[in-house]
């Protein structure tokens, strides 16, 4: 069940988005709107079948302009056609099909055509059954309907005004078969080779060794199409080439060769454009191409030769797939365009990068596009547009979860290395490869002071809110200034100017920042006062100079970082400051002294470094920063009454044994003044020096919980120093607070 569950997650865009797509897909064809461009499927791949050659066995008498110039009129008297019809008739066709209506005399000649019709056994007529109106329906001649040697020439436009269809039979308005011209031409035709028409089961028709299939509504790209009668698709088995023609003028002349038309149906119709009888076909234009119409005979003798192919070289109809099959093979797809674009978000080494994986999906696209062209060809009209929308909304929709997905994964990384970082991870062409490059970088270290003895006197949840309100404010200026945050040490931040993007005033701007951060703390204590926390203070180092950045590591565990003595020594720099100082290097004042506002300068000796480091205390920047930390003049006022200490060195982490006693004698919130009992045994800590301090009990020898602080300035002689407090006790703060306000009154 596990293991299910692990597999339907991994897989879960694929199992949201096809069904989704498909049946989206599936709603759209319902409702016509993939309809045309199924059509526009269909005509293309009936132009791109291979040209087959022309039916010899089906011949036309176009009449043409030419003919009707030589008569003189456009209304061709019967005497014409009774002329004509002998003339064929002398050629011994198999049947001839005449496709003018001829309802009504024209004289002269009526009577010889009437004689005609009554004595031509294989000549078949017209009329026009379909219509909704009276006037829609042309009746046809009396003669050949008393004879039934009458087809309905009715054709089918689509919408787009171009016939795909055809019919086999119709019925008229008293629900009589009459079959099409066509259709009684081919029995003419195939009446000699024994071939009939047969009902068979599921009201079908057997023609020779071939199944007609009739139409209906929703077959291939049609949606709720009228279906009425019993209608095929036309497969149009000679293409746009035209069956051989000769003109009125020609038969009448007698200037065709003896043998001539025998054996073989003869069509007779208009071909002239001023008969207005042309329709436009799937071979009506193509990409380029202009539209070109096909007479109304010649569709006619397409649907003949479509039906004697079929009856003798076994040449199948049109075939369409089931409703529920079209939609289930829209569901395949839609789902194969999930899968092969999903696959994509799961690779495994960048160095191998998933090419097949993309060429993969229109790879896919091309076997849809080619299975159902060949399927086309083999007289089957499968649905091409429905499934290669869906294969393709499936793909971009994936595509756009993973874009989003990419855009979550990169902004929650940003989060661990900065935008700057991943952004030269992952856009970089170098981004991702091991070593690093010498660069002039300018780099903030910042530390809460005495933050870990307060971490201990908090709940572990405690110290990650107030660690997470303080670093919300400090990640929000760092940003405001293009800083890069190289790492977060607890309550330590190392700040990066100048890695990985190079900028103008990287030094200025570090600066600013750093002061930004020293006034941001404000929002930050009183964010921290109003959910009952204490108060936090931060001292901050800035130093210049090259360093090494780069990926360090190795390629399972890579880290984007900088390495050199000038990022140790900003290091240095921060611990000698208090909360609410920065101190910078003189490489970094150098930078920036143009525009720097300083509260003095120290030389200060460092573990590690030979010669004394000089600094300067920050308090502002002008323009066009104009930052500036509030002055802060601090009293230490007089005790009355002295408060006895003991105290230790504190070396980095490690606290001495050595134990050293004296008293506070002046004393304010932040800091205090400290005069050792015996000035001759007692030891003064030097500046900077951090120093562990408990206050003693007037009565025994308990003493106070753990205080940290710093000294500031001593004086030898007198056995005094000074100290600001960096690490105090929660419960010992009100009594210090106490203490300040009523120093001088105690």
């Amino acid at each position: 069940m596990g293991q299910f569950k692990n597999f339907f997650w991994q897989w879960r865009g694929v199992w949201i988005t096809t069904p989704l797509v498909a049946v989206l897909v599936i709603i759209l064809r319902l409702v016509g709107l993939l309809q045309s461009w199924e059509w526009a499927a269909f005509d293309r791949y009936m132009q791109l079948r291979p040209q087959t050659k022309v039916d010899d066995r089906i011949a036309i008498v176009g009449i043409d302009e030419l003919d009707i110039e030589n008569l003189g009129t456009g209304n061709i008297p019967d005497i014409v056609y009774a002329r004509l019809l002998e003339k064929l008739k002398a050629r011994k066709p198999r049947a001839i099909g005449l496709d003018i209506y001829r309802n009504l005399p024209e004289e002269p000649g009526y009577k010889e055509l009437v004689q005609v019709f009554r004595s031509t056994p294989n000549l078949v007529g017209i009329e026009k059954v379909v219509g909704n109106k009276a006037w829609e329906i042309v009746p046809p001649p009396p003669e050949l309907k008393a004879k039934q040697q009458v087809g309905a020439n009715d054709l089918l436009e689509d919408a787009d005004r171009k016939v795909r269809r055809s019919f086999l039979y119709v019925r008229d308005r008293n629900g009589k078969i009459v079959w099409s011209f066509a259709t009684h031409l081919a029995l003419h035709y195939l009446e000699k080779s024994g071939i009939a028409l047969k009902r068979i089961a599921g009201g079908k028709y057997q023609l020779g060794s071939s199944v007609i299939t009739p139409f209906e509504a929703n077959d291939g790209g049609y949606v709720r199409a009228d279906d009425r009668g019993y209608q095929i698709l036309l497969n149009y088995p000679n293409g746009n080439k035209h069956f051989n023609t000769v003109s009125l003028t020609d038969v009448l002349s007698d200037r065709l060769p003896p043998e001539w038309g025998k054996d073989r149906i003869i069509l007779i119709g208009k071909i002239a454009e001023s008969a207005k009888d042309s329709f436009f076909t799937p071979y009506s234009g193509g990409l380029i191409e202009l539209a070109d119409p096909m007479t109304g005979v010649e569709i006619h003798a397409q649907l003949l030769s479509q039906m004697i192919s079929a009856a003798l070289d076994g040449k199948s109809f049109f075939k369409s797939w089931s409703e529920i099959s079209d939609n289930l093979w829209i569901l395949c797809w839609s789902g194969l365009g999930a899968i092969l674009t999903w696959r994509l978000k799961i690779t495994t080494r960048v160095k191998r990068f998933p090419f097949l994986k993309i060429v993969t999906p229109f790879l896919a696209a091309g076997v849809l596009l080619a299975s159902t062209y060949l399927a086309f060809l083999g007289g089957w009209w499968i649905p091409v547009v429905p499934p290669l929308l869906s294969f393709t909304v499936s793909a971009i929709a994936i595509l756009f979860y993973l874009a989003h997905s990419a855009a979550e994964i990169r902004k929650t990384f940003g989060r661990y290395l900065t935008d700057e970082i991943v952004a030269n991870l992952l856009e970089s062409p170098e981004g991702l490869k091991l070593g690093g490059e010498r660069r002039k970088i300018t780099v903030i270290a910042s530390d809460l002071r005495g933050f870990t003895a307060l971490s201990e006197q908090l709940s572990p949840e405690e110290v990650v809110k107030i660690l997470n309100i303080y670093l919300g404010y400090m990640t929000d200026v760092i940003t405001y200034y293009h800083g890069t945050i190289d790492k977060l040490m607890g309550d330590g931040i190392l700040i990066l100017f100048g890695a990985p993007t190079i900028r103008e005033n990287e030094a200025e701007r570090a600066v600013a920042c750093a002061i930004a951060m020293q006034l941001a703390m404000q929002s930050v204590n009183e964010k921290l006062a109003a959910l009952g926390y204490p108060e936090i203070e931060m001292g901050i180092g800035i130093n210049t100079g090259e360093a090494v950045v780069g990926n360090i590591g190795s390629e399972k565990r890579t880290e984007y970082g900088v390495i050199g003595n000038q990022v140790n020594l900003a290091f240095r720099i921060e611990t000698f400051t208090v909360g609410g100082q920065i101190f910078i290097s003189e490489s970094t004042f150098n930078e920036v002294k143009s525009i720097v506002s300083i509260n003095g300068e120290k030389e200060m000796k460092m573990k590690g470094v030979k010669e004394p480091i000089k600094v300067y205390e920050v308090v502002g920047i002008g323009e066009p920063y104009n930052l500036f930390l509030p002055k802060q003049e601090e009293i230490l006022l007089p005790l009355h009454k002295p408060i006895g200490i003991q105290y230790t060195i504190v070396e980095g982490k490690i606290v001495e044994e050595s134990l050293f006693k004296g008293k506070l004698v002046k004393l304010s919130a932040k800091g205090a003044e400290v005069q050792i009992d015996n000035v001759e045994e007692g030891f003064i800590p030097p500046s900077s020096t951090n120093i562990k301090l408990n206050i003693l009990s007037g009565r025994s020898t308990e003493v106070s919980k753990d205080i940290y602080a710093k000294v500031l300035a001593n004086s030898a002689e007198n056995g005094i120093f000074y100290i600001r407090f960096t690490a105090k006790p929660i419960h010992i703060i009100p009594l210090l607070e106490v203490l300040s306000k009523h120093r001088n009154k105690v």
